[in-house]
């Protein structure tokens, strides 16, 4: 198995194989195009996307500047929004639901490091995909760590920490993130 197929299965890899490193190095460059098309009309930002993300559903917007490991494990569904400055790390699948909303300076982590440091002295990198489903809100400056899972119609506070997985309509906040939703008296 190469080192890329272990990274794809979320398996321990080597970040700095030849493969890996050219992915990211052409990816680099269509960022650069896509983040120098700031300003352009969102026709022709689609199309510079296209070039890139896995899956690009119908209406996606996102605003540049974006960041992002490879692109082409990334799966955004129909009417997908993403504002200023949000990073996806997506060593393996990353896939954001019809009509989600995301707000500037979101970060949505797959990649993730082991946590003996023998391993991680060893170079050692592993990811778990990240899953967000449809019409769900993350507010500005959130981060979603490796192997999460959001809920259809979830919303996630500004500024929180999703450590954990967050059910369908739950409203989640904080550091770490947690539930808003208060029981209901009978």
């Amino acid at each position: 198995m190469t080192e890329k197929e272990k990274m794809l299965a979320g398996e321990l890899y080597r970040p700095d194989a030849p493969e890996i490193v050219a992915d990211q190095a052409e990816t680099a460059q269509w960022l650069a195009r896509y983040n120098a098309a700031a300003g352009s009309s969102p026709e022709a930002l689609h199309k510079i996307l296209a070039e890139r993300i896995g899956t690009l559903g119908a209406g996606v917007v996102i605003r540049p500047p974006f960041f992002c490991d490879y692109g082409t494990n990334i799966r955004l569904g129909d009417g997908v929004f993403l504002n200023f400055n949000c990073v996806i790390l997506d060593v393996v699948e990353v896939t954001i639901g019809d009509r989600t909303q995301i707000g500037p300076a979101v970060q949505i982590y797959a990649a993730d490091h082991p946590r003996d440091a023998k391993r991680r002295r060893e170079g050692l990198e592993f990811g778990r995909p990240v899953r967000i489903g449809q019409d769900v809100w993350i507010g500005g400056g959130a981060i979603i760590l490796p192997g999460v899972t959001i809920g259809d119609g979830a919303t996630i506070g500004a500024g929180s920490v999703v450590t954990r997985h967050v059910k369908a309509g739950d409203q989640v906040a904080g550091n770490p993130a947690r539930s808003m939703s208060v029981a209901k008296p009978a």
